[in-house]
């Protein structure tokens, strides 16, 4: 009796044990047997790891990325509060139009030159660029202006050559993106001042060129000297079409004339 006593005391501990009571009461237990045998958590396509701006500037040094990856940085709205991440988003060429266009417009003076001296930016987007730039300028300070005349683009630079600063128009005059087309084009505006003319009919660089020369004898505010000088080195023909359309004084017309055999 005694050994079926103790069998039978053992099988009703066991149905004790091993009852849904029982686990209800064994949270330590439970716990390590989770620990050892975690659950494997669903993957979630939609889980992005946050871009820091290091991390965006390197991803869009990819020549590469795609469309979709660069809309993915966009949409990340810490990376994009870098300005350099949005200059960098800008200057993609596989950022998509759309995209490009609006975050043009939101950019600074210098970046906006930055970006229209990007060489791999798209062409049109550069004259976007510069001309809000060129829609800018009125509303800049004179220490952005001279900047920009030292390092801009040429159409930025030509333009700044009207500006009525000696500070500004003179480093433009230097600015080594200034082309002779563009020095023409000033002089033919009638705004150049008669300071801008008399240092361009002296300046060693453009003063010797034939189109400026010739925009030279055009110009009203042009040295009576220079013109004299200009006027020996063309042939009559082309110096009596050029005095035609001048806006030079008569007098120093007159004298001209007469010094090529024409009155």
């Amino acid at each position: 009796m005694g050994n079926d006593a103790a069998v039978g005391a053992k099988e009703e501990f066991s149905r004790a044990l091993f009852s849904p009571a029982a686990a209800r009461m064994m949270p330590d237990e439970l716990q390590i047997g989770e620990a050892l045998n975690p659950a494997q958590p669903e993957p979630q396509s939609d889980v992005r790891i946050a871009l820091t701006e290091d991390l965006a500037l390197a991803e869009l040094k990819k020549t590469d990325l795609s469309q979709d990856a660069i809309e993915q940085i966009i949409r990340d709205a810490a990376a994009m509060k870098s300005r350099k991440v949005r200059l960098a988003v800008v200057a993609h060429a596989r950022t998509p139009r759309r995209i490009s266009l609006r975050l043009i417009r939101e950019l600074y003076t210098f970046e906006l030159m930055q970006f229209a001296l990007t060489p791999t930016a798209a062409a049109d987007l550069k004259r976007v660029a510069e001309e809000l730039l060129l829609s800018r300028l009125n509303g800049i300070t004179l220490g952005e202006r001279i900047s920009l005349a030292r390092r801009s683009s040429t159409p930025i630079a030509g333009a700044l050559l009207l500006d009525k600063e000696q500070r500004v128009w003179k480093p433009a005059l230097e600015n080594a993106r200034l082309t002779e087309a563009a020095v023409v084009k000033a002089l033919q505006r009638t705004t150049a001042t008669p300071a801008f003319v008399e240092t361009v009919s002296h300046h060693s660089k453009w003063s010797v060129r034939n189109e400026v020369q010739i925009a030279l004898l055009r110009n009203a505010h042009t040295p009576m000297a220079k013109a004299i000088e200009f006027a020996r080195r063309m042939p009559p023909r082309q110096l009596r079409d050029i005095l035609h359309t001048s806006r030079l004084p008569q007098k120093i017309k007159g004298y001209l004339r007469k010094e090529k055999g024409e009155e």
